[in-house]
């Protein structure tokens, strides 16, 4: 299947080499997209995800390319070892960051993470052990806590999005929050809960998340030239 380009935009289905598996995905580039950002999503979810699909929908139409991947197989989604397994999946969307970088045939290709429950600790950790990876991280209702000794290494600005009504998780964010030392920001969704199911909620992130993509746009040409620079 010939793969979309910043040349050929459209949406294909994808098949990413990862570290123990291949990972099905679905990446969707617009004309001249300002860059992308990929999807880590939390256990019990992939990338069928309908939330995960409504953002993906409206960082399309600013102008944002999306790929939405699962980082776990079938069977390992039912291990919980597997889906707690922090550094296993940080080492996945690593490498779905680096076969984007291979081969969508972009001048600026990946603009960041966007993360669900403990998919943002994976990104959290991704971006540490590659600093300078990506522009930006976006985390809605994660458990960013979960990236541990690595939020203090984390360099890209990192917004986290809470349900006003998850408070548990709000006080897991708030203690992340207080370990992060890049640019940070935590925002609380009032009357929203873990999933964001209530009205007009969803469509709240969703707007949060493209105007912090989209503010960092200029980042990303100092940061892959750090990364490059380094190899």
């Amino acid at each position: 299947m010939q793969p979309v380009t910043a040349r050929a935009p459209g949406r294909v289905n994808v098949w990413i080499p990862a570290p123990g598996a291949d990972l099905p995905g679905t990446l969707t580039l617009p004309r001249d997209p300002a860059g992308v950002v990929l999807f880590a999503h939390g256990s019990g979810s992939s990338r069928l995800s309908h939330r995960n699909q409504e953002v993906a929908d409206v960082l399309l139409h600013a102008g944002i390319g999306t790929l939405l991947f699962d980082l776990l197989t079938g069977p390992e989604g039912r291990d919980r070892r597997r889906v707690f397994d922090i550094r296993m999946l940080a080492a996945r969307l690593e490498a779905a960051r680096a076969w984007v970088e291979a081969g969508a045939g972009l001048d600026r290709p990946v603009l960041g993470y966007f993360g669900a429950g403990t998919g943002a600790a994976a990104a959290l950790i991704a971006e540490a052990e590659q600093t300078g990876s990506v522009a930006a991280i976006v985390s809605r209702g994660g458990r960013p806590d979960l990236a541990g000794e690595a939020l203090p290494r984390v360099t890209a600005p990192t917004l986290l999005m809470v349900g006003g009504e998850d408070r548990e998780v709000l006080e897991l964010n708030q203690r992340a929050l207080a370990l992060l030392t890049a640019p940070k920001r935590l925002v609380v969704i009032p009357g929203a809960t873990h999933l964001f199911e209530e009205p007009g909620t969803l469509e709240q992130a969703a707007a949060l998340a493209r105007d912090w993509f989209f503010a960092r746009r200029p980042a990303l040409t100092t940061a892959v030239g750090r990364t490059s620079g380094s190899a």
